[in-house]
């Protein structure tokens, strides 16, 4: 069994996996796009995450390390490796990204995992807000677990780039969560 699954391993890292390009957004409210190219060994790193995910959780726990993967790949193709978390500490720099950036981008990465067949517990969905003040809302990218309906938020936006990003439930975001760092 051990050296079936060895083998089966050997054999997805050598699979030729075909890049993709796409457009993220940055400069707060999706103010300006700029093109990644995600190369097949970048996409072949970020879907060995999902190779062993066995249940809803494992899945959720490759979704928050393949989303710091994907921020740092656009990073270096972008400015947005200057931005930092939340948005006080990159006030004013080119690449900074707010919550309808993260939320965005979020969405994106999501969607690609999606069409390359890496979730197999989650479907994605459209972005969600909170609004607990009406000048303070926040937008988050979220999925749903498919067995029991259960939705979850994807937020990259508390972190510096290459950081995992949190996920909370649905309910537990509405509230006002914050990761605990």
């Amino acid at each position: 069994m051990r050296r079936g699954s060895l083998f089966l391993l050997l054999l997805y890292c050598t699979l030729p996996a075909y890049g993709e390009e796409f457009s993220i957004c940055y400069n707060y409210s999706c103010a300006t796009h700029g093109t990644v190219h995600l190369r097949g060994a970048q996409l072949s790193r970020i879907g060995m995450l999902f190779s062993w995910v066995q249940d809803a959780a494992a899945e959720r726990e490759a979704i928050a390390q393949a989303m710091g993967l994907f921020i740092t790949v656009a990073g270096q193709q972008t400015p947005t490796f200057l931005d930092r978390g939340g948005n006080l500490a990159d006030d004013g720099v080119d690449g900074r990204m707010d919550c309808i950036d993260h939320a965005h981008n979020a969405t994106l990465y999501l969607n690609l995992m999606e069409e390359r067949g890496w979730l197999k517990f989650h479907q994605v969905l459209d972005p969600v807000k909170r609004a607990p003040l009406l000048f303070n809302e926040h937008w988050a990218a979220r999925i749903v677990e498919q067995e029991n309906g259960q939705e979850f938020v994807v937020d990259s936006w508390f972190f510096d780039p290459g950081h995992p990003a949190a996920i909370f439930t649905l309910d537990e975001w509405k509230s006002g969560a914050k990761p605990h760092e």
